[in-house]
């Protein structure tokens, strides 16, 4: 059974930083892509971030590129998103995912919540 667990929300200023953490198991970590998806309130889930099979190549959503990376560790199955210059449009429920080569698989973890006030 697939389990994602995303951890390190938490209230900050506008400016500060987050850095959040997807632990998975259940699945062989390391053969998929993963990524970083969001939701704020009253929106559609949107795409964030995704990170390759051996981190070597990276994308972003035009809204967080140049403030945030994805990284992630094979070792420890866990894909981080590390959010500098926050703002408060970045106030949003994340949630990490996996990519199959294909498409995004239909495993979801509790999210964690940022709040970002202005």
């Amino acid at each position: 059974q697939v389990q994602l667990v995303e951890s390190g929300g938490g209230l900050v200023q506008a400016g500060g930083s987050l850095r959040l953490s997807c632990a998975g198991s259940g699945l062989t970590f390391s053969r998929h892509l993963m990524g970083w998806f969001r939701q704020a309130p009253g929106k559609e889930r949107e795409f964030a971030a995704v990170i390759n099979l051996s981190a070597g190549s990276t994308y972003y959503a035009d809204s967080v590129k140049g403030r945030f990376t994805i990284s992630r560790d094979n070792a420890k199955n866990t894909v981080y998103l590390q959010m500098n210059s926050l703002k408060p449009e970045d106030t949003a429920v994340y949630y990490c995912r996996v990519h199959d080569g294909s498409r995004w698989l239909d495993y979801w973890g509790q999210g964690t919540q940022v709040t970002v006030s202005s």
